[in-house]
């Protein structure tokens, strides 16, 4: 395993989940009640894990089949990640949002899985984030693509691991749009850092 590709991994996953949605709201606002926390973050970090898999497996078979995807994937998701870094930078400089837990009734076990398998597989994004835009990078590494997979992995049982537990921690901080907007500006560098490397490749 290449320890640097390993890492490279990790911090291109952890870019793409940063960004404030649903999901991670939904996690931040179990996390502040203490409900379901475990069986919440374990029940994300598994589908991630499961779509970057897929990503990195799946795309490589079907480019030997079809050599021309492969350019048009880095050219699309090279593109989308361009403008996903603008969308970023705007709200970093124009948006006053922060994100907050909202009070609501206890919900059951059942209720509340259901509603975060829902957040997360019913979601477009997370397709694009982990199986197009991972899976695509990760053919930028020849016979490394498993440590590439392994931190991006890595980088999903990290962040909502912490995003669940240290959510009480975390609410004091971004409950404070400066808070928001500094993460926002780092993400949009990072995407555009990514987008520079996929059109790179070609």
């Amino acid at each position: 395993m290449s320890f640097s590709i390993y890492v490279t991994g990790l911090m291109m996953g952890l870019s793409l989940i940063v960004a404030i949605g649903a999901q991670n709201a939904f996690i931040l606002r179990q996390g502040l009640r203490n409900e379901h926390v475990f069986a919440v973050c374990l029940a994300c970090a598994l589908s991630d894990a499961a779509l970057i898999v897929l990503g990195v497996t799946s795309l490589q078979q079907i480019a030997r089949l079809l050599p021309w995807l492969d350019p048009l994937m880095r050219y699309g998701g090279a593109a989308f990640l361009a403008w996903y870094g603008a969308k970023s930078l705007y709200s970093a400089l124009r948006s006053s949002a922060a994100l907050s837990a909202t009070e609501a009734k206890t919900a059951s076990f059942q209720q509340t899985l259901a509603t975060c398998l829902a957040l997360t597989w019913l979601n477009p994004h997370v397709y694009l984030d982990t199986v197009v835009l991972l899976g695509t990078i990760s053919t930028r590494y020849p016979g490394q693509q498993a440590s590439f997979a392994a931190g991006a992995v890595t980088g999903s049982f990290l962040f909502f691991f912490f995003l669940g537990y240290g959510a009480a921690w975390l609410r004091p901080i971004f409950s404070k749009p400066s808070s928001w907007r500094m993460l926002e500006t780092l993400v949009a560098f990072t995407m555009w850092v990514i987008a520079f490397k996929l059109l790179g490749g070609m």
